[in-house]
């Protein structure tokens, strides 16, 4: 059963029953096609066994998100979206209490992208429909089939994560979950400043003069986007971006020919990018060359690093994927090589990963600095 709540009389009932509680299981429906911003459809919540639908088109949620942030946890299956729609709505950043299911699966051997439906049917041995994903979730009146499939993605996700919690305990693996589980919370609230947005687009390939076009282009986009709360990829496409910054277009016959330019961003926005193109007068400013991206280690180092992460393995039981992603390798060469702050490595590095895995590669990743400086280092 559950229950589909419109009015505000009605959802202050759900509010009542969420201060005598202090975890929830969430989920979201929303749309985000030709939108930045997501525009919320319902918000799900399993409150001590209770379901309700929220009804976001019609409710003042505003003491719903003070709730959620105030909660002992609250329990996700694959946060990412989810954690970006609260963000926005909530306009907040850090929630300090997700549990993620679809995280915590990874830990138990389960690989990092394990659907909810299979996570049910693996731990519970419960089948759900999953026929409605790409429903209308703004329409109303909601259809019995959209309801009874957004009450099914958090009638079971609490008895879920309950089975999961008691297998990571057996393992002694709970803590590096949640601990892992609020990394990424803090991962998905954080923004990358716009000046450097570039870096995302960019590669060492790209001159100096090349990359300056980059950083005004999307700086332009980011502001655009926001604007008129358009997806960035509506005003330019990242393969876009490249391909004018490669070809440097002087007027708006030559932007006609750049990839996947739509033909009413050169109407309305032509000469504003070819203004973008043209270089900022003084060098000085211009970003530097970004760092060639490491493809060799010596042999002994090679083997040094691929023997401590092994090590790590077989002490933990946890995957290689999860135990260490390549960008977090990456930003321990560069630690390394630019003598960086340990405090400046992602998170994730910083906590229960430090000891068995950070530690003992930044030890062996310095024996071989010469060569990795000599891989990494920005050229002109």
């Amino acid at each position: 059963m559950f229950q589909f709540i419109q009015q505000q009389n009605e959802f202050e009932n759900v509010l009542t029953l969420m201060a005598q509680s202090n975890i929830y299981g969430l989920d979201t429906e929303f749309i985000k096609v030709d939108t930045l911003w997501p525009k919320l459809g319902i918000f799900q919540i399993n409150v001590e066994g209770n379901v309700f639908l929220l009804d976001g088109t019609t409710l003042d949620l505003s003491q719903f998100w003070s709730r959620i942030f105030q909660a002992k946890q609250n329990i996700f299956h694959a946060c990412g979206e989810d954690l970006d729609l609260i963000y926005h709505y909530a306009h907040q950043h850090n929630l300090n209490n997700v549990f993620d299911t679809q995280v915590a699966l990874s830990f138990l051997g389960h690989g990092l992208q394990v659907s909810y439906q299979n996570a049910l049917k693996l731990m519970l041995d419960i089948e759900i429909e999953k026929d409605q994903t790409r429903s209308d979730w703004l329409a109303r009146p909601l259809s019995n089939e959209q309801m009874e499939y957004a009450a099914n993605d958090v009638r079971y996700i609490v008895q879920l994560a309950d089975q999961i919690k008691m297998r990571l305990k057996a393992k002694s693996l709970l803590s590096y979950v949640e601990e892992d589980c609020q990394h990424l919370a803090h991962e998905i609230g954080k923004e990358t400043p716009v000046e450097l947005l570039y870096k995302e687009i960019g590669n060492y390939r790209h001159s100096r003069r090349q990359l300056m076009q980059l950083q005004q282009l999307a700086v332009w986009r980011d502001q655009m986007a926001k604007s008129l709360n358009q997806p960035r990829s509506f005003i330019l496409k990242n393969v876009t971006m490249i391909d004018l910054v490669e070809k440097n277009p002087k007027n708006n016959f030559q932007l006609s020919t750049i990839k996947q330019i739509r033909p009413n961003v050169i109407r309305d926005y032509g000469k504003t990018i070819l203004n973008l193109l043209k270089p900022v007068a003084n060098q000085d400013e211009w970003p530097v060359r970004l760092s060639r991206p490491v493809r060799h280690l010596s042999q002994n180092v090679l083997h040094n690093v691929d023997s401590i992460i092994q090590s790590a393995v077989d002490e933990t039981s946890i995957s290689k994927e999860v135990l260490l992603r390549k960008k977090w390798i990456n930003a321990l060469y560069k630690h390394v090589v630019d003598k960086k702050k340990e405090q400046d490595l992602p998170e994730y590095l910083l906590g229960w990963r430090y000891e068995i895995l950070t530690k003992p590669l930044i030890a062996t990743l310095s024996s071989d600095k010469a060569d990795l400086l000599k891989q990494m280092q920005n050229f002109e």
